[in-house]
């Protein structure tokens, strides 16, 4: 058992707060359609199987760009497609070698199949939609439509 120094409320310690595990009622409402409709609403993320790549978005002047980690991947095991709103990334990472229960110290690493899909942001041109493997890294560029392209307005002084 360990011993710690008593300190006040604020240098290291958090205090427990009930209402903060209690959802939003936004949050609620928002899991109510999600039942209801079977559609998740403003969700980035539809669906995962299997073990799942890590992902960031980056929305930039001209385009969308995701990143997904997919170390150990080889490039022919990964294929993305659009359906309709849907991005869908899958594939497979094979097991490097095999090792025998009792010769494992620990392992965290993933292998076998993954699926997942991602809802398209608003105003991306689904069909310019290009995609780059390299170093374990997969980037899909998703241009985006012109109508939702951040415009400068001059200021004119009068």
């Amino acid at each position: 058992m360990a011993i710690e120094r008593w300190r006040p409320f604020g240098w290291g310690l958090r205090r427990w707060m009930p209402a903060r595990a209690i959802p939003t009622f936004e949050e609620e409402v928002e899991d109510m359609f999600e039942r209801m409709l079977g559609v998740p609403r403003h969700r980035a993320i539809v669906e995962t199987r299997g073990w799942s790549p890590l992902v960031e978005m980056f929305d930039r002047k001209d385009e969308i760009l995701l990143r997904a980690d997919l170390p150990g991947v080889k490039k022919e095991d990964v294929h993305v497609s659009v359906t309709g709103d849907v991005l869908s990334i899958e594939g497979e990472r094979e097991a490097e070698e095999e090792v025998k229960d009792e010769d494992y110290y620990c392992c965290e690493r993933a292998y076998g199949r993954f699926y997942r899909e991602i809802l398209l942001p608003a105003g991306v041109q689904k069909d310019k939609i290009d995609s780059e493997y390299k170093g374990g890294i997969l980037e899909i560029h998703m241009p985006k439509a012109e109508e939702v392209k951040p415009k400068e307005i001059e200021v004119k002084v009068k």
